[in-house]
């Protein structure tokens, strides 16, 4: 007797568990923000603070697409409306850091994501260059994603890392694809880089365009 109400127990119990966790997944489906890590590259507004209802739930989820969607709004939030104070802006950048690890450590294959981690990390001084280098090894990006990241590896310390010196130099051939849209933003991006960045540059371009690479020289 007792058997049988361990079993029911056991039945009812599993079936209340398995209800919710499909609650939650369709409550997540309706409040997940619509701002994916690669929107933060390609000029799309980013969400309001309003839009990041999903906090809670995403605290308590599993669901990958989930977590990184409230991840990159997070970031997007830091990055487009930082706060006017200094301890402001450092608290909110931690924060998305953390919604950030918590997404990649459910669903680790999202270059754009990692690349937001790293942008971050270069924006509070911190070392940047394993997530930058993740971002390379997880997977391929659009181009305006890979512009982004030309200008996170040539402004920081991930310049001097020989691996993703090698992998860049796809990146800044991918924006030549578009010269002219890209061209101006490289020079941008030169004249902000590091020494180690400015080199980079130089060295792909000198082979890719010598008439860029003259160009750029003149900064």
């Amino acid at each position: 007797m007792n058997r049988m109400i361990l079993l029911r127990v056991i039945g009812i119990s599993t079936a209340i568990v398995l209800a919710l966790h499909a609650g939650m997944e369709f409550y997540g489906d309706l409040i997940r923000p619509n701002f994916r890590a690669s929107d933060l590259f390609s000029g799309e507004i980013p969400p309001d603070k309003a839009k990041l209802a999903g906090g809670v739930l995403a605290s308590l989820s599993l669901e990958g697409d989930l977590l990184a969607n409230y991840a990159a709004a997070m970031a997007a939030d830091v990055l487009h409306r930082p706060s006017a104070e200094a301890g402001g802006r450092a608290s909110e950048n931690k924060a998305a850091q953390a919604a950030l690890v918590a997404a990649l450590k459910v669903s680790p294959i999202r270059p754009a994501l990692w690349l937001t981690l790293g942008t971050l990390q270069v924006q509070s001084g911190e070392t940047a260059t394993p997530a930058v280098k993740m971002s390379y090894l997880t997977g391929s990006v659009p181009i305006d994603v890979a512009f982004a990241r030309v200008q996170t590896v040539t402004s920081s310390a991930a310049a001097t890392d020989e691996e993703i010196k090698l992998l860049a130099q796809s990146d800044i051939r991918s924006a030549f694809a578009n010269r002219s849209r890209y061209e101006p933003l490289l020079i941008a991006a030169y004249v902000q880089a590091t020494p180690q960045g400015k080199a980079l540059l130089l060295d792909t371009t000198k082979v890719t365009d010598p008439k860029f690479n003259e160009i750029l020289r003149r900064y």
